[in-house]
């Protein structure tokens, strides 16, 4: 049998066929219940990843009031400028989930919420990922020079996808939703 991926399914008749009946069976929850966790989850991932994203912009908010912010090249003021808007459209996503709780609350829709939220929060990441990477670079450079800079911001690049990425995917395809209760 098939399933929704185009896969073949292995699984025998003791084992649930969707995630839905998963979570039914193995954790005796119902999809509210589901909904709920995953929303409560996901919130606190938020929470965490949210610090970091405020820490970040705080620190490049002040960096044009600096004196050497002057004697920044053309270049580098474009990646200084990209990085902090790469920071800023992080925290637009990280934070649109709680927006979109508080317009859709009493509302029933939980569903789209923790859907909208997951996109929301896969977009904020990616973007923080390249202002991290641009925040890199930038000390990089300032402190060392171009080529360090760049040296830095490939190698903090390459770790982002490995870790974030690469290794989750990775994980991901060689796993099945019923290998593990979560």
């Amino acid at each position: 049998m098939m399933d929704a991926t185009g896969e073949s399914s292995k699984r025998g008749p003791s084992v649930p066929s969707s995630d839905s009946d998963w979570n039914r069976t193995v954790r005796g929850e119902t999809e509210i219940e589901r909904l709920d966790r995953n929303w409560s989850n996901l919130i606190q991932e938020l929470r965490v990843v949210q610090t970091g994203v405020q820490f970040l912009i705080s620190a490049l908010l002040i960096v044009p009031f600096q004196p050497a912010f002057a004697t920044l090249s053309h270049g580098l003021r474009v990646l200084y400028l990209m990085t902090l808007l790469a920071a800023i459209g992080a925290t637009v996503f990280l934070v649109a989930p709680v927006s979109w709780h508080r317009i859709l609350f009493r509302r029933h829709r939980l569903g789209n919420v923790v859907a909208a939220a997951h996109r929301c929060a896969m977009a904020g990441v990616g973007l923080l990922g390249v202002a991290l990477i641009g925040a890199t670079v930038l000390v990089v450079t300032m402190v060392t020079g171009t080529a360090d800079g760049v040296v830095a911001g490939v190698v903090v690049a390459a770790l982002f996808l490995v870790a974030w990425l690469i290794a989750p995917l990775c994980w991901r395809r060689t796993s099945r939703p019923d290998d593990e209760a979560g």
